[in-house]
């Protein structure tokens, strides 16, 4: 559902604390992540190296890694620290309602 304030994914509850889910947000695969400290980050699901699911990837609640081959991206910024392309990142929150909200693209 896209609503005046963003898209709608859903509870955040879907998505284990510590753990990514990848979401299709107007056409475009978008890994959202849910960290231990309830905070959510939200990245290109794809990694730019050769394909891999970010979503599936570990992250310590600052990098997420490709499972494929272990290429670090920074959620926040989408910055590689492995010198690879970066991830495009999105605004993201979690409503009064406990709803995920992408809001916008930010780069």
């Amino acid at each position: 559902m896209t609503t005046t304030t963003g898209t709608v994914l859903g509870p955040v509850e879907q998505i284990p604390p510590g753990e990514g889910r990848a979401f299709d947000v107007g056409g475009e695969q978008v890994a959202v992540f849910r960290l231990r400290n309830g905070r959510v980050h939200a990245v290109s699901a794809v990694c730019p190296h050769r394909g891999g699911p970010i979503a599936d990837g570990q992250t310590d609640g600052t990098v997420v890694l490709c499972p494929l081959h272990l290429n670090a991206f920074e959620l926040s910024t989408g910055c590689s620290t492995t010198g690879q392309p970066g991830l495009a990142v999105w605004s993201v929150a979690v409503d009064d309602d406990g709803q995920i909200v992408i809001q916008a693209q930010s780069h």
